[in-house]
């Protein structure tokens, strides 16, 4: 007859479980080691994004600025709000799909997803802290015409892990932006 676990064998196994999850983060803590997170230091609080649509990539990176912190203005403030301390001009925010291989018969092989984004930084009296850049990210997919709809969800992740590269992007030049 086989014996059911003790109550007591149960804590047991549940406090060493939790012992080792806490000494692990402890030794992670030690050593430096700390979870990439939204919250970047950025020399300004204010910043208005001057961008003629909203881009889900657009909105990442207001989400991103907002966890670290800074206001963000999608219309040009007024004379009633508080002044912005910074303006980003996005010139270009757009996705290509290019064909970059193809059967004998004519059929797409293979694809290229790509996303350019061009912006500048700029005081609100125009003096400039970054200059036009801009910011490319792209990715190989393979196309068969028998798995379409399958293709199609890859592609949807493959353009959001571009938006998060180009947002990472984004932010490592925004933080390294100094406005004295």
């Amino acid at each position: 007859m086989r014996r059911l676990p003790s109550c007591d064998h149960e804590r047991r196994r549940v406090w060493l479980q939790g012992l080792c999850v806490v000494g692990a983060a402890s030794l992670l803590s030690a050593c430096g080691f700390r979870l990439r997170g939204s919250h970047t230091s950025l020399a300004f609080e204010r910043v208005w994004i001057n961008s003629p649509a909203e881009t889900d990539t657009l909105r990442r990176l207001a989400a991103q600025l907002q966890g670290s912190g800074v206001a963000v203005r999608w219309s040009a403030p007024g004379p009633q709000d508080a002044p912005v301390d910074v303006v980003l001009d996005v010139a270009q925010d757009q996705r290509e799909r290019v064909v970059v291989g193809t059967t004998a018969a004519g059929q797409v092989r293979e694809l290229v997803l790509r996303q350019r984004v061009r912006f500048r930084l700029r005081t609100p009296a125009g003096r400039e802290l970054i200059p036009d850049t801009e910011l490319v990210q792209e990715r190989e997919l393979s196309f068969t015409e028998t798995q379409v709809l399958g293709k199609e969800t890859e592609e949807a992740l493959l353009y959001r892990d571009i938006e998060q590269a180009i947002v990472r992007q984004w932010m490592a030049r925004l933080a390294a932006v100094r406005l004295g």
